[in-house]
Formats: structure tokens, C-alpha cells, sequence
């Protein structure tokens, strides 16, 4: 019955999913292309058994990099299909991957639609990135014997009081799915109070804490250093939103008698927003120059670098000395910390990292990263580092042993795979 009421409210609310859909694609006509895979259109022939991955947008596709490179070492017979919501977590798949694996995007969750898909995907097992709820996607998976491991689970306390609101309809979607693979104890306990069978939830960690950056990109980096010069002193505002950059604009202005040769480098998270964004920066009194304009060595009277690209933040994290990870002084909740610490890089983030708060505990727990609180106190963050570089060069120590003594998630995760893998060919 909690079914069928879900499809009829899913039919009911269809027009906005439409309207959503529309708006989207006037935004970035990109959106619109293959709009045939929104509806389990995949154009794939279900001749052979894949390794299906879900990673809803960048976020996701980031964590599910070792993952992937790991089942691809593993079971190198096997095609591997990863599937995103976002044109911009399809562009990260292509620019990770490449085509050693197919993309496709994940259909709405309408019963026909995800009917379609899985026919033609004929997946041998599906792993979801995180905490994504699809009850006609479970549903299906459940009635075809498809085994689903949800990895890397993240379960807020927020989401978790908006679960219970209606926890008569997840707790028999919660007993559908095979395995869960949860970041924290604190997830872990969510999980079964919301109707998870406890013996299908185990503490991993983050599959984050598993990333390893290339040799290319710490290349790449030394690369784009040279290019903005040696001498400058670069903060990199990674991943803002809407109102960030504004902040981060007026933080140059302070600091820009304080810290000599200050360049500042905007990476906004969504494409769409790099037009606004670089007209703020015009309006702002700053001598502003676009990734996609300039060759060769960046003019040294540059205030601003805007990022216009999709693909080049871990490059440009590389090439700074102090990372400010956007998303987190507006109420979004906050963006991956574990890259820049990766990188060797001090990161500094606000208030607001609700989506990430059991990393974000750690980094401030173990001095691996500073947390301020608003504006004024990022200023005197950012003057404290830029003047005390011992100190700066601790915090960055300290962040990439953190990401190096946390790593593990993954052996676990695969652990999950190969036995549910096994499961299903013996039912077979």
C-alpha cells in the first residue's frame, strides 16, 4: 500500500518535476541532452551482466573514485556502469574515468522508468554512493534479485528527524537493501532506528579518506604555480556559493595591505553561476581575469583568478598555499576537506558542515584544520597563516596524516562486494 500511495504522489507532483527539469535546461542547455536516459532510455544492450555505481553529482563521484579503480583492478572482465543525477557528475565521471566506464544518467524514480533502465543495464549488483532513497528503485531491485549495497552512508541528524516524519515508508525500503556500509557509529545507530536490519549495517568509514591523488595533479599544480608566479601568495576559495564569493572578495580587500603579492582564486561550484560570479568580481574594484583567457604566465597586476572550468579545482588547490572550502559559510554544508589535506594544503572552513560533520570534528579535534565562525574571524585566520607559515605548514602535516591513518573504508566496501557477488551467483 505505502507504494502505491508513493506512485500516485510521485504521478500527482510530476508537472514540477517537468517545470524542474525545463528550468534546469534553460540554465545549462547541457542538462538537456540525453534526456532519454531520464526516462530508463540507456540505449544498452542486456547481453551481459555489469557492475552498476551510483554517485548522485561531483561529490559523490569523488568518493566513489578508489571504488571504482578498485573494482576495475579486481574484476577487470567486468563493464562497469556509473550512474549521476548531475550534468556535472556526469562531466567528473568522463574527466576520472574516461571510457573505461559507461555513464548514464539515473532515470526519475518513476516505476516504468526504473523498470526500463535496470532491463537494459542488467546489473549484477548495485552499489548507491551515500544516503539516496529511491523506493521504486529499491522496489525493482528487491523483486529482480538484485543485491544493493548503499556505500559511504552519511545520515545527519537533520535528515534523520525528516526520515522519521515518515518512517512507515522507508523501514521496509531500509530491509530491501542488502548491505550498508556506514561512515560513523553515529550513522550506523540512524540506520537502525529508522528500520535497518542491524546486521546489515557495518562501520566502515569514509571511502573519502581512500582517495590518492595522481602524481598528474601535484604536477599539474607545480604547473599552474609557475604560471601565477612563484612570489604570489594564493588563498583558493574551493567549491563557493551564491554570497561566498562576495565574502571572500571583501576578505582580499582586508587582507590585500596585510599579505603582499595576494591573488585570490574563485572555484565556483555550478557553471551556470560563472558569468554572476565574474561580474561581481568586476564590480568589486578588482583587476579579475578568467582561466579560459589567459596563456602562459598570469599578468601580475591580477587581484582575482576566476576558475571557469569544471575539473581543474584539485589542480588549483595544489598550485595554493591556503584552501577556503566553500559551502560552508552559508548554511549549504560545507564540501570534501580530505582533498586539500591530501594535497599537503592548510584548509580553512565556516561554520556550516553539516554534510560533513564527523570529518570536520576530526580536522578541528586534531588541529588538522581551522573552523571559523563568520567573516571577521576568517580574516584573522587568514592573516594569522599567511604571517606564521610554521604554523600553516602544521596544520597541513597534521591534515594529511589524518587522511592517511583514516584510510581502510575501501577494503571493507569491496569486502561487501565480492561477497554479495557471490551471493547472487550461487542463487543463481
Amino acid at each position: 500500500m505505502w507504494l502505491f500511495l508513493y506512485q500516485v504522489l510521485l504521478y500527482l507532483v510530476s508537472p514540477v518535476f517537468l517545470l524542474r527539469f525545463l528550468w534546469r535546461t534553460w540554465r545549462n542547455n547541457d542538462y538537456g541532452k540525453r534526456i532519454g536516459e531520464r526516462v530508463g532510455l540507456t540505449g544498452l544492450s542486456a547481453d551481459k551482466k555489469r557492475i552498476w555505481i551510483h554517485a548522485v553529482s561531483v561529490g559523490e563521484v569523488n568518493a566513489a573514485v578508489p571504488l571504482v579503480l578498485a573494482i576495475q583492478k579486481k574484476w577487470a572482465e567486468k563493464p562497469i556502469i556509473v550512474t549521476t543525477m548531475t550534468t556535472t557528475g556526469a562531466d567528473r565521471v568522463v574527466q576520472m574515468f574516461g571510457e573505461s566506464v559507461i555513464h548514464r544518467y539515473l532515470p526519475y524514480d518513476f516505476p516504468g522508468s526504473m523498470r526500463r533502465f535496470l532491463l537494459s543495464v542488467n546489473p549484477e549488483i548495485g552499489v548507491i554512493m551515500e544516503t539516496e532513497l529511491w523506493p521504486n528503485l529499491i522496489h525493482r531491485c528487491d523483486q529482480d534479485g538484485i543485491p544493493l549495497i548503499y556505500a559511504n552512508v552519511r545520515l545527519s541528524e537533520r535528515s534523520f528527524r525528516g526520515y522519521q516524519r515518515v518512517r512507515g515508508l522507508f523501514q521496509p525500503l531500509l530491509k530491501s537493501i542488502n548491505r550498508f556500509a556506514a561512515q560513523s557509529e553515529a550513522d550506523a545507530k540512524r540506520l537502525v532506528a529508522l528500520g535497518a536490519p542491524e546486521q546489515s549495517v557495518e562501520v566502515t568509514g569514509s571511502l573519502k579518506f581512500d582517495l590518492q591523488m595522481p602524481a598528474s595533479i601535484v604536477e599539474a599544480g607545480h604547473s599552474i604555480r609557475r604560471q601565477l608566479g612563484q612570489q604570489r601568495q594564493v588563498i583558493v576559495a574551493a567549491s563557493t556559493h551564491d554570497e561566498e564569493e562576495l565574502a571572500m572578495l571583501k576578505l582580499f580587500h582586508r587582507l590585500k595591505s596585510r599579505v603582499p603579492n595576494l591573488l585570490l582564486i574563485l572555484v565556483p561550484r555550478h557553471p551556470e553561476r560563472f558569468d554572476s560570479v565574474y561580474r561581481l568580481c568586476q564590480k568589486s574594484d578588482v583587476n579579475v581575469m578568467k582561466r579560459s583567457e589567459y596563456q602562459g604566465m598570469l599578468h601580475a597586476e591580477t587581484d582575482v583568478l576566476l576558475v571557469d572550468q569544471m575539473g581543474a579545482l584539485t589542480q588549483f588547490i595544489s598550485a595554493g598555499d591556503i584552501t577556503f572550502m566553500g559551502g560552508s559559510l552559508v548554511p549549504v554544508g560545507g564540501h570534501n576537506l580530505l582533498e586539500p589535506a591530501a594535497l599537503g594544503r592548510v584548509v580553512v572552513f565556516g561554520p556550516h558542515m553539516f554534510n560533513f560533520a564527523e570529518i570536520s570534528r576530526l580536522f578541528v579535534e586534531l588541529g588538522a584544520g581551522i573552523q571559523v565562525q563568520d567573516a571577521k574571524e576568517l580574516d584573522e585566520v587568514m592573516i594569522e597563516l599567511f604571517e606564521d607559515t610554521a604554523r600553516r605548514n602544521q596544520y597541513a602535516q597534521i591534515g594529511e596524516k589524518l587522511v592517511k591513518d583514516n584510510r581502510g573504508a575501501l577494503l571493507k566496501v569491496i569486502g561487501m562486494v565480492r561477497d554479495e557477488i557471490r551471493s547472487a551467483t550461487q542463487v543463481g
